[in-house]
């Protein structure tokens, strides 16, 4: 069977609300105290997956953690309930419905050994986050568990690491050798740079990949300063094009530079400050888009309706599609809980260049088992949640329910514990 980029979904959890746990995210911070809608966001990510299939690409899932987050609050001498409301919070968080910062992924083309290494990540610089890599690596080891992928337990805690959301590949089709791209931070101002240089090198090596086919590449402080949290928030990349704006990296003429040499067919696409002003590119997550090969060739940008909503992107889009650039055509869709907690359409999914019959069926889907898990969210997630429950143990109780019946549904039931 050919090689195939798999997008895995994160399903929006029953717990999703809005506590603006996360430094640096400007969309967090601007909606911290609203009142979520978890029913809705789950739906809205079912919708996205939707549209991924409509385009004729392959489509997973991952199942939300368990929340609250109960043994890290043992570890920490408390319970739900007898904690401290900003601690219950960030037991309490969703945002492992962000897959991209999941892992890091190199593809059995790029590796020494021919097979997929997957690296958890291990999300150490945000509390909120710092929990959730054991029940990351669990269904990681579950999914991926075929001989044809090595899946690593995630570096240590000293070096920060948010996974995908901070690497690229570029080659020339997705079963061929590529080029990877570590971005790191290193200072962001008032924000902290998230993923360290020290952990990008970690992973390159527990990947064996070829030092000669791996570039690490400083990320603008300007950008981490803005709101750009994470790479791919100013950049994304997808076959031999990188769409990714002016002010996205440090040193963008020594990148470009490399990727030109390395890569066949090679292209930048690049959007200038002068059209789009980094802080629309930040609001409207014009990078935080997916960048797709469909069947039928024409790459395609999966953007969320505040593109079409930000007149200097939508102006931008337009003229690059009039081009005939590289961008053959645009989909939007609407993940605005999401988007209002600071993650957009390639927030929600980690890519996975592989064989799909070599993943463990459960966690790929079809329009008949987004049918059935629309059913469940419609019917289990809550329709609304206030920061000031999260601590209710009728929303609790709640919460824990809405899982255990999404699992059993998926029959994942050696996910219930964690």
């Amino acid at each position: 069977m050919a090689i195939r980029e798999i997008n895995f979904d994160g399903i929006v959890g029953p717990s999703h609300n809005y506590a603006g746990l996360s430094l640096g995210n400007l969309a967090s911070a601007r909606n911290a105290g609203a009142e979520s809608r978890p029913r809705s966001a789950a739906l809205q990510g079912l919708d996205k997956m939707r549209a991924n299939l409509a385009l004729g690409l392959v489509q997973g899932l991952f199942v939300p953690q368990p929340r609250p987050a109960r043994g890290w609050l043992e570890q920490l001498g408390t319970t739900i309930g007898d904690a401290e409301p900003v601690l219950a919070a960030n037991a309490m968080s969703a945002s492992a419905m962000w897959a991209a910062n999941a892992a890091t992924i190199s593809p059995a083309a790029d590796t020494a050994d021919g097979r997929c290494h997957l690296t958890v990540a291990n999300l150490k610089t945000m509390a909120h986050r710092s929990h959730e890599w054991p029940a990351t690596l669990a269904q990681l080891r579950l999914a991926f568990a075929h001989p044809a992928f090595v899946v690593h337990a995630p570096v240590p805690a000293a070096f920060g690491d948010e996974g995908a959301a901070n690497h690229m590949r570029l080659t020339p089709a997705h079963g061929e050798p590529g080029v990877e791209v570590f971005v790191y931070g290193v200072s962001g101002g008032p924000f902290p740079a998230r993923q360290h240089l020290e952990a990008s090198k970690a992973i390159a090596r527990l990947h064996r990949l070829d030092p000669g086919r791996t570039i690490f590449a400083a990320q603008s402080e300007d950008a981490i300063a803005a709101g750009a949290f994470h790479n791919d928030v100013v950049a994304v990349a997808n076959g031999p094009i990188l769409l990714a704006h002016e002010h996205a990296f440090a040193d963008r003429g020594a990148l470009v530079g490399e990727l030109e040499s390395k890569v066949p067919g090679f292209e930048l696409v690049e959007v200038a400050e002068a059209e789009v002003p980094l802080g629309d590119a930040i609001r409207s997550y014009l990078f935080n888009a997916q960048l797709v090969t469909p069947p039928d060739g024409a790459m395609t940008l999966v953007a969320p309706t505040e593109c079409r909503d930000t007149p200097s992107v939508a102006a931008w889009i337009e003229r690059h599609l009039a081009s005939n650039g590289a961008i053959r055509r645009v989909e939007y869709v609407d993940v605005r809980q999401s988007m209002a907690n600071g993650g957009g359409p390639a927030c929600l999914r980690l890519r996975v260049a592989c064989e799909p019959d070599t993943v463990d069926p459960r966690f790929l889907v079809d329009e008949a088992k987004l049918d059935r898990l629309a059913e469940v969210i419609a019917r289990h997630w809550p329709e609304t949640i206030h920061v000031a429950e999260l601590q209710s143990p009728a929303l609790l109780a709640d919460v824990e329910r809405a899982r255990s019946v999404l699992l059993e549904t998926l029959n994942l039931d050696e996910l219930m514990s964690g």
